[in-house]
C-alpha cells in the first residue's frame, strides 16, 4: 500500500504515502487506480480528493525505474491520469509544498485543483534530457497558455503558485489557500460534487494570437541556447502540436517523443548527474542520523581572493564571519573586493540593496587570533605551504574552542600532516573549495584519516547550507580533482611536444564540450600554481615524467591573464586570449633540443589522451579508496572542472563509450615512445570490469 483511503462526509480521500517526494512508481500509479476505482464504484462517496502526505503533492517520476521493467507495468502514469480524467465522480487535487513532473501532469488530469500559496510548480524532465511524457506539453499550454507554457517546458524552470494563480485567463487552479490545502479541496470538492459537465483539460483549446510565428521565433531562440541538448527542441515541437492536432494525436506524438529521448545518451548523461549528486552527500559509514554540531559563527584565515569568496558564501547563507589577516591593509583589500562583487550583483539587479547591507553587516575583521577563539568552524585559505599551514594550526589549536571544527583550503597538501599540527586531529578537516569561492559549486570535502563522522556529517550539512555540492576525498596528493588534473595536463604538455599547436589542443577539448582547454585553463589559474607544485614532486616522486614547456613559461614570468602573459597574451582589463609568437616559438625550440619532428596529431587523439588520462586516474583513486564511487568523481569534474554536462562526468562518458574500446586504447597510447607507457597501462579496475563486462558505478 503507498497510501491511505478514507471517506469524509461522502468525500473520499486518497493520500500518497511515499516519502520523502511521493514519486510515481509503480506502487503510487497502482494505489492512485484503485482509490479512483474504489471511490467510483461506491455509492457512498460524491466526489474524490487526491493529494500527498508530507514536503511535496507528488515530486514526479520515479526516475530509478527508467529504462527498467517497472517503468512499463501497468498502469503507468498516462493510465492514471485518463482513469481519474474519465472518472464520473469529480476528482479534486489538493496540491501544496512542491508539485513537479508527473506530479503536475496528474494534478492536471483532475478536474479541479486546489493549491496552497507557496507551492513551488514545474516540470522539469528537459534538466534531465526528456520531456513530460504523460501529457504535460498538452495540458499546459491548454491551461496557462502557448507562451508562458513553452516557457516553464523548454527551462524547467520553478514557478511559485502565486504567480500562475495571477495569471489572466489561467485555469491551472481553481482556487488558491493560504491555510490547510486539504480541508478546503474537501470543501471545493463538495460544493463541486453535483456540478455537471465536469470540466477536463482535454477538451479545452490553445489560444494564441499568431502561434505559428511565435513558435518560429520560439524555435530560433531555443536552438540557440541548447545546441548540445536535444530535449529542448522535442519539448518545442511537442508543445507545437497542443495547437496542430487533436489531443489524443498530439499525446502519440509526445509519447513517441519521451521514447526517444530516455534512449540518448545526453539524457544518460544528465540522469547520471541528477544521482550522483544526491549520492555524493551519502557516506558509506557515517549514517544519516549522525548527531551533528552547531555552526553559528565561522572564521575565515585569509582575505586574499579565496578567503573573500569562502566568506561571501557564509555571508550568503546567513552566518556571522568573522575574517583574520595578518596586516591592515590585506584587510581592507579583502572587504573592498567583497563590496565590490556584491557591489556588481546589486547593479545588475541580482542583489537587493537591504540584503548587500544585510550581508555586509554580518561580516567582522580582525588582526588577532584570540578574535577566532568562539567561532564553530574555522577555516583557513592561506598560502599553499605546509610551513605556512603548521604556523596557522598550531595557533588555531591554542585559541580555538573545544568541539571547534577547524578547516583547511589546501587543494593538495596532506590533511592528516596538517591535523597532526594540533592537539584535536578528529576536529580537523579539508574543505577545498574552488576559484572563485563565491561562484564555482563543488566543495572536496576532506577526510583525514582521524577525522570525527561528526565532523563531517556537519561539513557535509553545511555545505548544503551554502548551496555547494560536496563530495568527500580521501587523503592524497590533489586528492581526487587536482590528482587526476595532473595527468590531464601532463598529457597536454606531451601533445605539444609530439606536435600539436597549444590552439588544437584547446579548440579540440572545447569542441568535445570542456569550458576551456587545459592552456587556457592554466593562464586562468595561474601557471605558477602547477610549476611550484612540480618543483615540489620533484623530489617526491622523481619517476614522473613531464613535458618541460610548462616550466619554460613560468622561467619566462609568464604565469597567465595576471601577469598578461602565459600560453597566451591578454591585452589590460580583457579575457581573449591571444596567440602569442613568442611561446609558439618555444615550443618549437623545445622540440629541436630534444630531437623531435612534429608530427600531424588528430583532435580525435587529443581528446581521447585527455579524457582518458582523467578516467585511468580516476579509476586508480577507486583502487585506492579514495573516492567511494565513480559518480563522486563525475561530480568533482562536471562542478569544479568544466567537464561538459551532456557527457556526463569522465566516468560515466568513458562507459558510454565502452570500457574494452577504452582500454584497448589506452594500450595504443603506451607504445607511443614520447608518452609514459607505464601510466597508459590500463588500471587493475578498467581490467575488471572489462572482464566482467560491467561499466563504472
Amino acid at each position: 500500500m503507498s497510501g491511505s483511503y478514507d471517506v469524509q462526509d461522502g468525500i473520499a480521500v486518497a493520500t500518497m504515502d511515499t516519502p520523502p517526494v511521493n514519486s510515481l512508481g509503480i506502487g503510487n500509479r497502482r494505489f492512485i487506480a484503485d482509490a479512483i476505482c474504489r471511490a467510483e464504484a461506491d455509492p457512498a462517496v460524491k466526489a474524490i480528493v487526491l493529494t500527498g502526505r508530507g514536503r511535496a503533492f507528488c515530486g514526479g517520476a520515479d526516475i530509478r525505474e527508467f529504462n527498467k521493467p517497472e517503468a512499463t507495468m501497468a498502469p503507468d502514469l498516462i493510465d492514471v491520469i485518463d482513469l481519474i480524467e474519465r472518472c464520473e465522480k469529480p476528482v479534486v487535487a489538493a496540491v501544496h509544498s512542491i508539485v513537479m513532473g508527473g506530479g503536475l501532469e496528474l494534478a492536471m488530469g483532475c478536474h479541479y485543483r486546489v493549491v496552497q500559496r507557496g507551492t513551488m510548480v514545474s516540470l522539469p524532465e528537459v534538466r534531465i534530457g526528456i520531456l513530460p511524457g504523460a501529457s504535460g506539453t498538452q495540458r499546459l499550454p491548454r491551461l496557462i497558455g502557448l507562451e508562458p507554457a513553452l516557457n516553464m517546458i523548454v527551462t524547467g524552470n520553478t514557478v511559485m503558485s502565486e504567480v500562475l494563480a495571477a495569471m489572466p485567463g489561467q485555469k491551472l487552479f481553481d482556487r488558491i489557500v493560504d491555510g490547510e490545502v486539504l480541508q478546503a479541496a474537501i470543501a471545493f470538492a463538495k460544493a463541486h460534487a453535483d456540478a455537471r459537465p465536469l470540466p477536463r483539460v482535454r477538451e479545452l483549446k490553445v489560444t494564441h494570437p499568431a502561434p505559428e510565428a511565435y513558435l518560429q521565433f520560439a524555435r530560433n531562440m531555443v536552438a540557440a541556447m541548447s545546441k548540445n541538448y536535444p530535449a529542448p527542441l522535442r519539448c518545442l515541437d511537442c508543445v507545437a502540436q497542443s495547437v496542430r492536432l487533436p489531443f489524443d494525436q498530439a499525446l502519440a506524438y509526445e509519447r513517441a517523443g519521451v521514447t526517444e529521448l530516455v534512449w540518448t545518451p545526453e539524457s544518460a548523461a544528465l540522469r547520471n548527474a541528477f544521482f550522483a549528486e544526491r549520492a555524493a552527500s551519502k557516506i558509506p559509514d557515517v549514517p544519516e542520523d549522525t548527531p551533528q554540531r552547531p555552526i553559528k559563527t565561522v572564521g575565515v584565515i585569509g582575505a586574499g581572493t579565496m578567503g573573500g569568496g569562502i566568506a561571501m558564501n557564509f555571508l550568503n547563507a546567513g552566518i556571522p564571519v568573522t575574517m583574520l589577516e595578518m596586516k591592515q591593509e590585506a584587510l581592507d583589500r579583502g572587504v573592498a573586493t567583497i563590496k565590490k562583487n556584491y557591489e556588481a550583483q546589486v547593479k545588475k539587479g541580482k542583489l537587493k540593496q537591504d540584503k548587500y547591507e544585510q550581508r555586509m553587516a554580518l561580516l567582522s575583521t580582525t588582526l588577532d587570533y584570540a578574535a577566532l577563539k568562539d567561532c564553530d568552524l574555522i577555516i583557513e585559505a592561506v598560502f599553499e605551504e605546509l610551513g605556512v599551514k603548521e604556523k596557522v594550526f598550531t595557533q588555531l589549536d591554542e585559541i580555538a574552542k573545544q568541539g571547534a571544527i577547524l578547516a583547511s583550503n589546501t587543494s593538495t597538501l596532506d590533511v592528516d600532516k596538517i591535523a597532526a599540527f594540533t592537539k584535536r586531529p578528529q576536529d580537523v578537516v579539508g574543505m577545498h573549495f574552488f576559484s572563485p569561492a563565491n561562484v564555482m559549486k563543488l566543495l572536496e570535502v576532506v577526510r583525514g584519516k582521524q577525522t570525527a563522522k561528526d565532523v563531517l556529517a556537519t561539513v557535509m550539512a553545511v555545505a548544503k547550507k551554502i548551496k555547494k555540492t560536496a563530495v568527500v576525498s580521501g587523503v592524497c596528493d590533489g586528492f581526487i580533482g587536482n590528482r587526476m588534473i595532473e595527468q590531464y595536463s601532463r598529457q597536454a604538455g606531451f601533445l605539444l611536444d609530439e606536435g600539436a599547436t597549444l590552439q588544437q589542443v584547446d579548440k579540440a577539448i572545447e569542441k568535445f564540450g570542456f569550458a576551456m582547454g587545459p592552456f587556457r585553463m592554466g593562464d586562468l589559474a595561474g601557471n605558477d600554481i602547477g610549476w611550484a607544485i612540480r618543483k615540489r614532486r620533484a623530489t617526491e616522486r622523481a619517476d614522473m615524467k613531464y613535458s618541460r614547456t610548462a616550466d619554460k613559461l613560468c622561467e619566462l614570468g609568464r604565469f597567465g591573464q595576471k601577469t598578461g602573459a602565459g600560453w597566451y597574451d591578454y591585452q589590460a582589463g580583457k579575457r581573449d586570449a591571444i596567440p602569442s609568437d613568442l611561446v609558439n616559438k618555444m615550443i618549437e625550440d623545445h622540440r629541436k633540443e630534444l630531437g623531435i619532428t612534429p608530427r600531424k596529431i588528430s583532435d580525435e587523439e587529443i581528446v581521447q589522451r585527455l579524457v582518458y588520462a582523467l578516467v585511468n586516474e580516476g579509476a586508480h583513486i577507486l583502487e585506492d579508496g579514495i573516492a567511494s564511487k565513480s559518480g563522486d568523481i563525475d561530480m568533482v569534474y562536471l562542478t569544479g572542472y568544466g567537464f561538459p554536462m551532456h557527457r556526463g562526468g569522465p566516468m560515466h562518458y568513458a562507459s558510454q563509450v565502452g570500457l574494452y574500446n577504452v582500454a584497448e586504447t589506452m594500450k595504443r597510447f603506451a607504445k607511443n615512445p614520447r608518452d609514459d607507457a607505464a601510466f597508459w597501462q590500463p588500471a587493475p579496475l578498467i581490467q575488471k570490469l572489462v572482464a566482467e563486462g560491467r561499466p563504472f558505478a
